[in-house]
């Protein structure tokens, strides 16, 4: 049984990305409470890797009033539930204009369990070929960059790049690469590998 069981639920707010919904609550002692959620489809995170370099998008993101690099990343439109697989494709395609010839599940996330019921899949993208991007119209001041992982470690270091979902999907790669190889090596460069910087 769940220590808090809901009693009741009403929406208070819906767009074309995400619901907020209201919780009547009882908790173990007895007392009753309310519980704010935002629901948000399944995402998809996409790890683009050519030998030593990652592929990362920026943008500015309205809540903070910063422009942030992060990988590849979202949910599908008009609060679709997508195969995680399907989504980390077209995410990749429509973001930088990549496409991948493997994608491998690294693992879950979860975005804000104490606020979001909103979890998430990541995937590593390998054998990257380059094409045009697709992106949607909230995307059109995106960029994209080739980073080598010293810069992208040091980007973290540097708080340039924040973004909780991309530095546990990092963390998540590294413990792929761990139980991969004795040797704690990446996999192996494509063999079309794009130039050191992506056109925005």
């Amino acid at each position: 049984m769940d220590p808090i069981e809901r009693l009741g639920s009403r929406e208070v707010y819906r767009n074309n990305w995400m619901t907020v919904r209201e919780d009547d609550i009882r908790r173990p002692d007895g007392s009753h409470g309310i519980y704010g959620v935002v629901d948000k489809p399944d995402y998809a995170l996409v790890v683009p890797l050519d030998g030593d370099r990652l592929h990362l998008v920026e943008q500015y993101r309205y809540p903070l009033g910063l422009r942030r690099w992060e990988f590849p990343q979202g949910t599908a439109p008009d609060l679709a539930e997508l195969d995680t697989l399907q989504l980390a494709a077209r995410e990749l395609r429509e973001e930088t204009g990549l496409v991948a010839g493997s994608l491998i599940d690294l693992g879950r996330l979860d975005v804000a369990p104490g606020m979001s019921s909103q979890r998430g899949r990541v995937y590593l993208a390998t054998g990257l070929i380059e094409g045009p991007h697709e992106r949607e119209h909230e995307e059109q001041d995106m960029r994209t960059a080739w980073f080598s992982r010293a810069e992208f470690e040091k980007m973290i270091e540097r708080g340039e790049v924040t973004d909780a979902q991309s530095i546990a999907a990092y963390g998540l790669l590294l413990l792929h690469e761990r139980r991969s190889s004795p040797e704690h090596r990446a996999p192996g460069r494509s063999t079309a590998g794009p130039p050191r910087r992506a056109s925005p």
